[in-house]
């Protein structure tokens, strides 16, 4: 008389990586090669498009929350706003080292563009050409700029709160010419407060 076994479950399926964090560790190769990219394609204010395109939709690396957040924290920060999100990106994915190699590779095209492009501008300066080159790459950068605020600004639109923060920010800088440091002290304590932890959530109209 045989016995039949019984079947013998199938283990349960590996936890999946939570949105914007990377399935295996990443290379410092890696790391340095897509900050050297974007550092040397993007422009003035159009380095947020290429940082969200590269950091979120290509690589996966943050979310969009994650990706809002380290923007914040970037430009809340002295110093440029790519080289600050390569440092926190960066320490994120690999510590220390991984900052250093992020604020390598996206300073290093910089750094080298610049100084050929001085070169060249100060035997090019009166050229008609030259002027008609800078106002072209300023306009691609404001395109760029709010191309990205639309993408990403809609989560900042969803409260009221929010949308006065906006408001008193653009009101402070772009009407009453206020200074950005003025302007930061005077908002980020508002901030703070609005968002405090443990704060009770009030319906919003």
């Amino acid at each position: 008389m045989s016995v039949t076994k019984p079947p013998i479950p199938a283990p349960p399926p590996a936890p999946s990586a939570p949105q914007g964090t990377p399935a295996t560790q990443v290379s410092l190769l890696e790391i340095f090669i897509t900050f050297l990219i974007i550092g040397g394609i993007s422009f003035g204010g159009g380095v947020v498009a290429y940082l969200r395109n590269a950091l979120v939709v290509e690589k996966g690396w943050l979310d969009e929350e994650e990706f809002l957040t380290a923007l914040e924290i970037s430009q809340a920060l002295p110093g440029l706003n790519a080289t600050n999100m390569s440092v926190i990106v960066g320490d994120r994915l690999r510590g220390p080292v991984g900052a250093i190699v992020g604020f390598l590779g996206m300073t290093l095209p910089g750094g080298l563009l610049v100084f050929a492009l001085g070169i060249f501008y100060v035997s090019n300066h009166g050229n008609p050409a030259m002027h008609a080159i800078l106002a072209g790459i300023g306009a691609a950068a404001v395109g760029l700029l709010a191309a990205v605020t639309v993408q990403i600004g809609h989560k900042q639109l969803e409260h009221l709160r929010e949308i006065l923060l906006i408001l008193i920010t653009v009101v402070l800088v772009s009407f009453l010419h206020v200074s950005l440091v003025l302007v930061l002290l005077t908002v980020l304590p508002l901030a703070l407060f609005i968002y405090r932890p443990g704060r009770g959530e009030v319906d919003e109209p």
